[in-house]
């Protein structure tokens, strides 16, 4: 007895695969091409849009209403044209899409295909605000220890013969704490743009993350921090750490700031193996309130300040860019409820091998 053969499935169209929207009419203006991505983001299906004009499909206009095909005239114009820049366009409910478009044309210029990309203008649009955001926080940030400098180093250059030695050292080192603060901001930034922009670059070496824990603890204490205020503990025995060392020293110097800055009681960091691959796992817990578990998804944001907002001296990118930096590493880092209460930042960190070393 022959064997049954499956009656084959609906064809899949590759163009689903992409993530912009697409739409692709033929010499006629009929739709041949509508993928998954442009139904998501018109709320049209494609068996609706498949077969029909593009323009009847998908009616566009520009920011003073014009009905944009009209104006484009993709079949009639110029048989030069070859594509269309990025620009954004209104559908008639209101929503913003970015769009660009293409020719294909055959031997004597007429358009054989057309081809219009979409893509959802909200996503651009919330990385512009961001931007804003960052500039509009460093600015602010800036001026505060900025305007303290300019201040005490005007007043000592046009007065210095009227104050003690006293008077003057403490105006010096608030000008040079003002300047570490601008220098801290500075390197903030420039995280930010190296992490968003994928750049950052990884000086890896052997590091031991214990002896690092106790840098950091030791540089709190030195800053006025009580000793009892830390507990520290390694539990079981760590593979050798490739890592940069630079920037796990940043990763631990904010979480263990975070902890002690929003956080109460006893701080304990514990340095530990990775149980499921062979690394190591860092957690740096307090006793405060803890995060809302609402507020979890949001924690590794740029601009989050826990709850209420409270700025409490900090920009809020602090935990953005320990989230980059850790995943620089192939790690991982999450939030949770520690065990006595308060938060519990955890983050792993693969073990990697001299090939890694720079």
């Amino acid at each position: 007895m022959a064997a049954r053969v499956p009656a084959p499935g609906p064809r899949r169209n590759p163009a689903d695969d992409l993530p912009d929207g697409l739409l692709v009419a033929d010499r006629d203006a009929r739709i041949v091409t509508f993928n998954a991505a442009a139904e998501r983001m018109t709320g049209i299906a494609a068996a609706d849009a498949i077969g029909r004009d593009f323009r009847d499909v998908l009616p566009l206009h520009d920011a003073e209403g014009r009905d944009w095909w009209k104006c484009l005239a993709p079949y009639e114009g110029l048989s030069t044209r070859t594509r269309h820049p990025e620009q954004t366009l209104f559908r008639p409910g209101g929503a913003e899409l970015l769009v660009t478009a293409a020719y294909r044309r055959d031997a004597e210029g007429r358009v054989e295909r057309f081809t219009v990309c979409l893509r959802d203008a909200r996503q651009r649009a919330r990385r512009e605000r961001d931007r804003a955001d960052l500039v509009s926080t460093v600015a602010h940030e800036l001026r505060s220890p900025l305007t303290s400098v300019k201040g005490f180093t005007a007043t000592l250059l046009a007065k210095w013969h009227r104050f003690n030695d006293d008077q003057k050292r403490v105006m010096l080192e608030t000008v040079n704490a003002d300047a570490d603060r601008v220098t801290r901001l500075i390197t903030e930034l420039l995280d930010v743009s190296r992490i968003e922009a994928g750049r950052l670059e990884m000086r890896r070496q052997v590091v031991d993350l214990a002896e690092e824990v106790r840098k950091v603890i030791a540089g709190r204490v030195a800053a006025g921090e009580p000793a009892d205020r830390f507990r520290f503990e390694v539990r079981g025995e760590l593979p050798e750490m490739w890592l940069d060392p630079d920037k796990v020293d940043q990763i631990l110097g904010n979480l263990v700031e975070n902890a002690v800055r929003h956080g109460a009681g006893t701080v304990t960091i514990v340095v530990e193996p990775d149980a499921h691959k062979e690394g190591a796992a860092v957690s740096v817990r307090d006793e405060g309130e803890g995060i809302p578990p609402e507020a979890v998804q949001r924690v590794f944001r740029q601009f989050w300040r826990g709850p209420g907002g409270n700025r409490r001296g900090g920009t809020g990118l602090g935990l953005y860019i320990v989230k980059g930096l850790v995943e620089a590493h192939g790690g991982v880092i999450t939030v949770r409820r520690a065990p006595g209460g308060g938060a519990e930042f955890r983050f792993t960190m693969p073990a990697g091998a001299p090939d890694y070393a720079v």
